[in-house]
């Protein structure tokens, strides 16, 4: 059996260009080679340990080149890839290692502690240690004590490569299962759509545990024998630093990284003329940060999708970002999309409806969920939850979660299109609104803004300003200016935070 999946790819680079760097972390450099032969070790030390095809290998942990490695260990022996944000408590990891059946789980220090506790309950054939320490085997003790031969078991394009869980904002999180056709297929999108090149220098500073941080850019970028430099996390002075010393070309980012580059005091001095683009996700990004980091000479491509399909679903290139400014772009390549309404009918171009999506990039299911799996995907199309509109161009632009969406005085108002107008007035770096019971109008909105350092203004002041650019019926009843907003690790807003707190 040939091996075709995405675990065999560091020797497929190996082969084309050996002695090229192909990842740096904190001042240590691995060229295409050293990253082949790591693997190899890696995937026959979990052959000997008993993990076997079909089996589960977790890694719970911040950006590492630890994690490219099990992630194609495990491929490489037709395992499954589960990467748990590292940020998450220890029941929260605890019912996600259980829910998978981890047979194998990396670890970096952050999550020690944790491990400590789990260790003792889990049925887990191995525990391994990125930093030393902890319970379990060194990862590195335990990955060099592995034989550098050819691994001999194959995959099957249809075999799961990757299991990603949902950030879980309501309920127990879903474990979105990917198979390496899915990944092929994403990557195979992700270098049509986006200017990706052989040359490549990609800054990996957006968490990889997530689906967009992982697949959007890092391993398309690999996979053309770019060099990945990996940051362990998001600090404005170490990116602003590194772009300028590596000639760094492109990064994943979500907007709220690009501002805080945009608002630290270096920016203005910076050196960015390397920067061919940055992809962004994660949320919507307001006219003014496409206007601000023109301004530098630095592209903004804006992807929309999910973890459920790996994750593109449309993309707006950069030269469509101003004329289309707010749209999510087109579909990629090979995925298609449709915006419908509940009878599941094509709506016209300008009507909102639910995005649904199919194509070879999207999952098979959702981990022992099948009456979920049937919901999410009914009729053969993935149902993602978001409202949308399409132009008569054929640009998407998403308007908001249906979970989302509320009624005032009889009118749908979709939160995302506030918050993008809240971002557009000078001052206000972050933004969120939620709709909340109202007396008279059934729901009402309430924001909750950011602003910048040492602005003064009142809630009424704001919404002043806001209703210059949205009717009366879209205005929040009440704007609260507070320090932070709450926050996955992947930047998104946790909405569910803010309506307890209501």
């Amino acid at each position: 059996m040939v091996n075709l999946g995405i675990g065999s790819w560091p020797a497929r680079r190996a082969k084309v260009r050996p002695h090229d760097p192909a990842i740096v972390f904190e001042g240590r450099e691995w060229s295409y080679a050293d990253v082949d032969r790591r693997v190899r070790q890696l995937a026959n030390a979990l052959l000997n340990a008993g993990i076997r095809r079909g089996d589960r290998v977790a890694y719970v942990g911040f950006n590492h080149p630890a994690l490219l490695e099990t992630f194609f260990a495990a491929g490489l022996i037709g395992a499954a890839c589960v990467l748990v944000n590292p940020r998450l408590r220890q029941a929260e990891v605890d019912y996600i290692l259980r829910d998978c059946g981890a047979r194998a789980v990396v670890y970096t220090d952050e999550q020690r502690e944790n491990i400590e506790q789990l260790a003792a309950e889990l049925d887990v054939e191995r525990w391994l240690s990125v930093d030393g320490g902890g319970p379990g085997t060194g990862f590195e003790d335990f990955l060099s004590a592995g034989s550098e031969d050819p691994v001999p078991d194959g995959v099957e394009m249809e075999d799961l490569a990757l299991i990603m869980y949902t950030s879980g904002t309501t309920g127990r999180p879903k474990g979105a299962m990917l198979s390496h056709q899915n990944l092929f297929y994403q990557y195979v999108n992700a270098l049509i759509g986006v200017d990706l090149r052989q040359d490549e220098v990609h800054l990996a500073v957006a968490p990889l545990f997530h689906i967009a941080g992982l697949n959007m850019m890092t391993l398309p970028a690999f996979t053309l024998g770019g060099r990945i430099i990996i940051h362990r996390s998001f600090k404005p002075e170490a990116v602003l630093r590194e772009i300028a010393a590596s000639r760094v070309t492109s990064s994943f980012m979500v907007p709220a990284m690009l501002d805080a580059l945009s608002e630290h005091p270096g920016f203005a001095d910076a050196d960015l003329s390397s920067v061919r683009g940055f992809m962004v996700g994660g949320s919507p990004v307001p006219e003014r940060m496409i206007r601000t980091w023109a301004g530098k000479g630095a592209a903004i491509m804006q992807g929309f999708g999910m973890t459920e399909t790996g994750p593109g679903v449309c993309m707006l290139e950069a030269r469509d970002g101003v004329t289309k400014a707010g749209s999510a772009g087109r579909s990629h390549f090979f995925t298609e999309h449709q915006v419908v309404d509940f009878d599941g009918k094509p709506v016209p171009p300008g009507a909102p409806g639910e995005v649904i999506v199919r194509g070879p990039n999207v999952m098979s299911g959702y981990w022992n969920k099948p009456e979920e799996t049937a919901k999410a995907l009914a009729d053969g199309w993935y149902h993602s939850g978001d409202i949308a509109v399409v132009d008569e161009d054929g640009y998407m632009y998403i308007k908001d979660r249906i979970k989302d969406m509320y009624i005032s005085g009889g009118e749908n108002v979709y939160p995302a299109e506030v918050e993008n107008a809240l971002l557009n007035i000078p001052g206000v770096r972050d933004a969120a609104v939620i709709g909340i019971p109202d007396s008279k109008w059934g729901e009402t909105g309430l924001a909750f803004i950011v602003l910048a350092d040492g602005d003064s203004r009142t809630s009424e002041d704001l919404r002043t300003q806001l209703s210059q650019r949205l009717a009366t019926y879209k205005l929040p009843r009440r704007i609260n200016v507070v320090t932070e907003l709450p926050r996955t690790a992947t930047g998104k807003i946790q909405k569910h935070v803010l309506r307890a707190g209501a």
